[in-house]
């Protein structure tokens, strides 16, 4: 892929993102999934960075996104978790039933370059394929 630009700076930082529901529960299914990724898009949109690939499963999200290097990774997640839930909550509001009444996201959350032993067509693979695979028949990204 090609290098994107700024004002200052030339760059290729991509990173896959894989982040869960509270609990790991079955939150994200049918319209609450297809609304947390338009979501997700619309926030990339305003805070300009790019979503190479998105696959938002029923217990967990993986992105693989790009983004500048004023960027960092934990502010591009933190922001993406506190939108999503805000938003989600304020349309699907009996999904805190599902949650016990508490937060939409786990704390935590996975990163990783690509480049780190990772190409980036071995994650936008492995994203494509999870579609497919259900939560306890996952590909694996290494071998």
């Amino acid at each position: 892929m090609p290098l994107e630009s700024t004002a200052h700076a030339r760059y290729d930082l991509k990173y896959h993102f894989v982040w869960c529901p509270k609990y790991r529960r079955l939150a994200l299914k049918g319209n609450v999934g297809k609304y947390v990724a338009k979501v997700i898009y619309e926030v990339a949109e305003r805070y300009e960075f790019r979503i190479l690939e998105l696959a938002v499963m029923p217990d967990h999200v993986h992105m693989f996104a790009s983004a500048p290097p004023d960027v960092a990774p934990a502010k591009l997640i933190q922001t993406i978790k506190s939108i999503t839930a805000r938003k989600v909550f304020e349309r699907f509001s009996g999904i805190k039933r599902i949650l016990w009444g508490g937060a939409l996201w786990e704390r935590g959350y996975f990163v990783m370059s690509s480049g780190a032993g990772t190409t980036d067509e071995m994650i936008l693979k492995y994203i494509k394929e999870h579609r497919d695979h259900s939560a306890n028949d996952q590909p694996k990204l290494f071998g």
